[in-house]
């Protein structure tokens, strides 16, 4: 199994998840769940901004992410949650085992500290102007397209 899943977590924006949709379809990852308060395709917002990505993209509704985790994790998922702690690993540095799970917090609070447990890497960003952090939309591209680099070499 050499797949690479997304998960957005209580992502509060339907135009950020409408992109991130857009993406990851482009970026060729096999499935996207939507989890918690995310918006999904039901919202007209999320529609627009993915223009059509939903149509060839697995997505798939969770309430409760750490059920997900669990359950991923019982089937030998690789975890890695995008997320600035004192743990986090540069995400051109880390290595990236197949199949994984990548999953995208809050725009505000971030990947909640339960999640950040159960994940087998933290992996951030790091950035070079005076903000500490991008869009989430932004930052799962560019996360998404390095997996992607690595996975069909």
């Amino acid at each position: 199994m050499k797949e690479i899943f997304l998960a957005l977590d209580n992502i509060r924006s339907a135009e950020n998840v409408g992109s991130i949709l857009r993406t990851a379809e482009a970026s060729g990852a096999d499935k996207v769940f939507l989890c918690g308060i995310t918006p999904t395709l039901e919202n007209k917002k999320v529609l627009k901004a993915s223009l059509k990505a939903e149509e060839s993209l697995k997505i798939e509704h969770r309430k409760n992410i750490r059920d997900l985790v669990t359950e991923l994790k019982s089937k030998d998922m690789n975890i890695y949650s995008l997320e600035i702690t004192s743990k986090s690993r540069d995400y051109k540095k880390a290595k990236y085992l197949l199949p994984l799970l990548l999953i995208v917090g809050n725009e505000v609070s971030g990947v909640s500290q339960e999640v950040l447990k159960e994940s087998d890497q933290i992996i951030k960003i790091p950035m070079r102007g005076k903000k500490n952090s991008l869009n989430v939309a932004v930052a799962t591209g560019i996360v998404l397209y390095e997996i992607a680099s690595r996975k069909y070499l």
